[in-house]
């Protein structure tokens, strides 16, 4: 009995070597169709590569995406510090344009004030809590300043010298709320002649000087020119003020009050002209 099954076994391990046999040579005989070992195998092949290419191509792309997304933070960078460049030049280009401006307009008073001489200078201090009083320039004695000459810009009259040091200067600007020092003697040409006045206020809410003291004999209309009369003995004759803008009786009717809009823009002074008069000029 035992000898049976083993030869059963034998007979069953020669049929199963037999059959592969065939199956091998079955498939190498070139008939051009795969054989279903060769299917199934192929099929399995196929599906795992599908099944492996799909996380392996979303890794890749991950990798790219991270790759583009540092590219592109530098050249936002890059762009960003470029753009700030940008903004930097066009502020000072602005800047240099005010201050050519500003030149220029100062090159243009000194044409026009023959009879004086003139000392040009920068406002180097403006202190905010004194901004309509006084500005410091960087003139002194040792560029021959000194106290009560009249200083001007952009063709008008902006204030006097009140302190000199050797190489700076405090002005006192005519916008001041100090009414006991801000007084300048000042004139209009109209058809009765000239009309005489006193510039002593400063309307801050409309940024207009005030002229007190005028005759209501003389009718002045808006457009005016006012100008400084020589008369106090400060400032001398013939510097631009402003111009009439409105015109009014004073609180108790018994002369006439002109606001007058000043040729001098009082935000923006950034350059000045002290007038000193000549031997021959003026009164």
């Amino acid at each position: 009995m035992r000898q049976f099954l083993s030869n059963k076994k034998l007979i069953i391990l020669l049929v199963s070597v037999i059959v592969c046999l065939g199956l091998i040579a079955y498939s190498i005989s070139g008939n051009g169709k795969p054989t279903l070992v060769q299917r199934i195998g192929n099929d399995i092949t196929a599906v795992t590569g599908r099944l492996l290419s799909r996380p392996t191509n979303v890794v890749i792309n991950f990798i790219d995406s991270v790759e583009n997304l540092k590219n592109t933070y530098k050249e936002n960078q890059l762009l960003k510090s470029k753009i700030d460049g940008i903004y930097e030049i066009e502020v000072e280009l602005g800047n240099l344009k005010q201050d050519n401006k500003k030149m220029k307009e100062q090159l243009e008073l000194q044409d026009t004030l023959s009879d004086y001489e003139e000392i040009n200078g920068t406002v180097i201090s403006r202190n905010p809590d004194n901004w309509i009083n006084q500005i410091v320039v960087d003139r002194g004695s040792q560029s021959g300043i000194t106290v009560g000459l009249s200083v001007m810009a952009d063709n008008g009259l902006i204030g006097r010298v009140i302190e000199v040091n050797p190489a700076s200067s405090k002005v006192q600007l005519i916008t001041t709320s100090d009414q006991n020092n801000s007084r300048v003697a000042a004139s209009v040409s109209s058809k009765e002649g000239f009309v005489h006045g006193i510039i002593n206020g400063y309307d801050i809410e409309s940024n207009r000087l005030i002229m007190k003291q005028i005759t209501t004999k003389v009718t002045l209309k808006k457009g005016d020119q006012v100008m400084t009369s020589g008369l106090g003995g400060i400032s001398p004759s013939s510097l631009l003020i402003g111009t009439i803008d409105e015109v009014k009786l004073d609180s108790h009717g018994l002369s006439q009050e002109a606001y007058v809009v000043p040729a001098s823009d009082f935000d923006d002074i950034r350059y000045v002209t002290f007038i000193q008069r000549t031997a021959e000029g003026g009164e």
